[in-house]
């Protein structure tokens, strides 16, 4: 397993939303570009950007920050937030991004998504999953975790493995932002079921132990945002900590 530090960016700024709503934000660098270089320097190899205002309006987005942070850094790049056509995967491609995140897309328009996925490779995508618990089921939510849908997780994940999916990001947004910890049952129940899926985990996650708990769980990657940010965890010690456990 390998961290992946989180940045959620708003109005160019580095914050986070308590749960996915946008009433509750917290700023916590005006400049996002210095906490990419922090995670440069803790031996990060990966960072995962959501674009905040692409997600709420996609005519509103952030691509031009996003470039210049891929222009100033060595890391991996993944991000989504708002991604509507092909012209949008392309210019993000063409930026230099490593992984492109597809969120309600793949839920309104699977078979767009896929077509992609043939197009640049699966490697290419990761398909982010945000879950709300409905009675003994997980649902998928849209639209920034502004709408639910009637899709059951694992109905989603079953149509899409079979297209050859390789990456996905699975968040409990009850747990997001919480720092309660995440939602190992959660990941259990879609790793029993796709055990060959990459796996990212995301949402709750406050500690070393849970981060160990994860590596444990044969999770692909942990995806980390307001515990580094509040210094619940120390990033190059949550590198060091998952290096040791591997």
């Amino acid at each position: 397993m390998y961290i992946i530090p989180a940045i959620d960016l708003r109005n160019h700024k580095c914050v986070r939303l308590y749960q996915g709503d946008y009433a509750h934000e917290t700023i916590y660098a005006e400049d996002p570009l210095t906490v990419i270089k922090q995670f440069e320097q803790s031996g990060s190899g990966w960072v995962h950007i959501v674009d905040l205002d692409g997600a709420k309006d996609p005519i509103n987005h952030q691509r031009e920050l996003i470039s210049h942070i891929c222009n100033n850094t060595f890391l991996n790049v993944q991000t989504g937030g708002g991604i509507r056509d092909i012209t949008q995967v392309q210019a993000l491609f063409d930026l230099g991004i490593k992984r492109v995140v597809i969120g309600s897309l793949a839920i309104k328009n699977p078979e767009l998504v896929k077509t992609w996925m043939k197009k640049w490779g699966a490697e290419k995508f990761v398909l982010a999953l945000d879950v709300n618990k409905v009675d003994d089921d997980f649902y998928i939510a849209i639209h920034g975790w502004q709408e639910n849908s009637t899709i059951k997780l694992l109905d989603f994940l079953e149509d899409f493995t079979m297209a050859g999916l390789v990456h996905a990001l699975c968040t409990d947004i009850s747990l997001d932002g919480t720092l309660q910890g995440p939602n190992i049952k959660l990941y259990q129940t879609i790793l029993q079921h796709y055990p060959d899926l990459k796996l990212q985990a995301s949402g709750g996650v406050a500690s070393l132990d849970d981060i160990v708990l994860l590596n444990e769980h044969k999770l692909s990657a942990c995806i980390i945002g307001r515990a580094l940010y509040e210094n619940k965890i120390i990033l190059d010690e949550a590198i060091g900590v998952v290096h040791h456990a591997c």
